[in-house]
């Protein structure tokens, strides 16, 4: 008899989605990601504290988006949908092609041109999804996709679309259910927003229904040079190393402010140099490779570990939101290149340190 395993996001959470079926989902068993101690790094932080990453690279197509594909997909099969559409920095567009191949749908995905990591492009054309560039920024892409979806019979698949966030919130349940609790405090990437406002409505959902007793406080992390939330304006023209961050104009602002006013929780800015920094560490002292983007919810803990935000005892947990392949170009860029030498044992050997 084969072994039960985890069946993804909508079955392990039935109870808290109500539709579809889980016998009808479209899913590749998303979810279940690891909850993975950071042990070295958290020596980095001056007062002892408990540190965790949750990799959401090891959904399916690399990032925590696929949690609320499974939902908005599912249900967009059922109301009869024939087709998918978004606009995307390169994780949603990935995920939406995915989803809409496993259901059998063409999808159609809207990128800023030349603002998409080669990673992410590289997923979307596998998966036969139509890629659009156009000559503009994300919020351009999104205008677009959200007039295209109101007029015409495509189902609109970004996180605008409530299913998406819905889907979103099974990351709060699964880091309840790992550490037996809610965490002190729950730092992420903050891009689009959409990710804090389900994470936060996850754990209010988890609380309502009796499975926790306390909240996090929501932390959120942007990049400076896209830190709209953070400033309190749009900004026309976001730039930053972390692409999927870099977005001036967040479809979920509102979401974000709330879920960290309510908690108690903040939203604060990291430089790019903030973000290097924790890329490579999660990476060098870890062995956890994540996309850019990702690394900013450790450099936001870093920061306010620094700034003496912690008193000690504190629980505290990073969403990772991408694996590192997503974006592998960083890598070569902010590291030196390999050491190439002759073809001789010796050679090797004096690099080992034993000539």
């Amino acid at each position: 008899m084969m072994k039960t395993t985890w069946q993804g996001i909508i079955a392990e959470y039935a109870s808290f989605f109500g539709s579809p079926d889980p016998r009808e989902a479209v899913t590749l068993q998303e979810g279940g990601t690891p909850l993975i101690p950071l042990e070295t790094v958290v020596r980095e932080i001056p007062v002892p504290v408990s540190l965790w990453a949750k990799f959401e690279g090891a959904n399916p197509t690399g990032s925590f988006k696929d949690r609320g594909m499974t939902l908005a997909v599912s249900r967009a099969v059922k109301k009869g949908a024939r087709a998918l559409i978004c606009a995307s920095t390169g994780n949603t567009s990935a995920s939406a092609a995915a989803y809409g191949a496993r259901a059998g749908l063409r999808v159609f995905v809207v990128i800023p041109d030349g603002k998409i990591s080669r990673g992410k492009l590289a997923q979307a054309i596998v998966h036969h999804a139509t890629v659009i560039q156009v000559e503009g920024l994300f919020d351009h892409a999104l205008r677009i996709v959200r007039e295209v979806a109101e007029s015409y019979p495509v189902a609109l698949v970004n996180s605008v679309n409530p299913d998406r966030l819905e889907g979103q919130r099974s990351v709060a349940f699964e880091i309840s259910d790992q550490l037996g609790s809610a965490p002190d405090y729950h730092f992420l990437p903050v891009g689009n927003a959409g990710n804090i406002t389900a994470s936060w409505a996850g754990y209010k959902a988890y609380r309502e229904a009796g499975r926790i007793g306390t909240l996090p406080k929501m932390t959120g992390v942007q990049a400076e040079g896209a830190a709209p939330i953070v400033l309190g304006h749009v900004v026309e023209k976001p730039e930053t190393l972390a692409s999927a961050i870099r977005i001036g104009n967040p479809a979920s602002w509102q979401g974000a402010l709330t879920a960290a006013q309510e908690s108690g929780g903040s939203i604060l800015a990291v430089s790019d140099s903030e973000i290097l920094e924790a890329y490579h560490l999660l990476a060098s002292k870890e062995g956890i490779f994540c996309e850019p983007a990702s690394a900013a919810s450790l450099a936001g803990v870093l920061k306010r570990a620094r700034a003496g935000s912690f008193s000690g005892g504190e629980r505290i947990v990073c969403t990772l939101t991408g694996h590192g392949l997503k974006d592998p170009d960083t890598v070569f860029h902010s590291q030196p290149p390999e050491i190439r030498v002759p073809a001789r044992k010796e050679e090797v050997l004096a690099i080992l340190g034993f000539s």
